[in-house]
């Protein structure tokens, strides 16, 4: 078995696979002040309401965007399951052809997203990742990585929302009923929600004619599951996303 980690700005995706089947995804909040101890209890706590233990792991794969974490995180592993720790970053093997400015700048996050969806999906494609901020990235025919867009994700927007205002309140995320909001809250939900899925529409429409053919859309990320229902593109939610990338890519260094 073996623990996939991937640390994004606002959460920490933890799981474990066994060759090729995803065991169990949980996530945690990432915090830059905790310890690898903290981290350590955390990972332990993950592995254990899921039925398992450090006993069970023979490696670990972490991708991350926040390198003040990424040591902190891996020492924590080190620390609990007493394993090899693999890192995603330039130089891993990932069988992606990245045909950007600068590949080394491409978010790992990015780079372990594509690797699973030109594994398990048609291609060209478009991957849309909705987390702190809203990617979308661009895979050719050839299944290259020709680049992206990243767009405010709708947290940051509620938050720049609440803090330039006095009077609106913070809100929680749920599916709206209507489009027209009949109190505060809902008028800030509902606008914030269809806002953000009118403009991933409006953005794979726009790339697919940049292209000239149409792509096959993926989405994960933490608010994929409730934002792309509202969208009227036909998109593919994939939760696992992540996890397959990193499985994939792990399994492609192991030696």
């Amino acid at each position: 078995m073996v623990l996939a980690i991937d640390i994004g700005n606002t959460n920490i995706v933890i799981g474990c696979f066994l060759e090729d089947k995803i065991l169990f995804i949980e996530r945690i909040s990432t915090n830059h002040a905790a310890t690898d101890l903290e981290y350590a209890s955390m990972i332990k706590t993950a592995l254990h309401i899921n039925g398992h233990s450090s006993e069970e792991l023979k490696g670990a794969i972490i991708s991350s965007v926040v390198p003040s974490v990424t040591n902190t995180v891996r020492r924590a592993v080190e620390k609990y399951a007493k394993v090899d720790v693999m890192v995603v970053s330039p130089g891993i093997k990932t069988g992606l052809s990245i045909m950007v400015d600068n590949p080394a700048q491409l978010g790992s996050d990015l780079v372990v997203d594509a690797v699973a969806g030109i594994n398990n999906y048609p291609v060209p494609q478009i991957i849309i990742d909705m987390g702190t901020a809203t990617t979308l990235s661009v895979i050719d025919k050839k299944k290259n990585y020709i680049g992206g867009v990243i767009t405010t994700g709708m947290a940051i927007s509620a938050d720049a929302l609440t803090s330039r205002t006095s009077q609106l309140p913070k809100i929680a995320f749920d599916s709206p009923r209507n489009v027209i909001g009949k109190n505060t809250v809902d008028c800030m939900k509902n606008g914030i929600m269809y806002s953000t899925a009118g403009a991933i529409d409006g953005l794979v429409e726009r790339i697919e004619e940049e292209l000239g053919e149409m792509c096959t859309v993926i989405a994960t990320g933490g608010l994929a599951s409730i934002v792309t229902p509202l969208c009227k593109k036909k998109i593919i939610l994939d939760d696992e996303l992540l996890l397959k990338g990193l499985m994939i890519i792990y399994n492609k260094n192991k030696e």
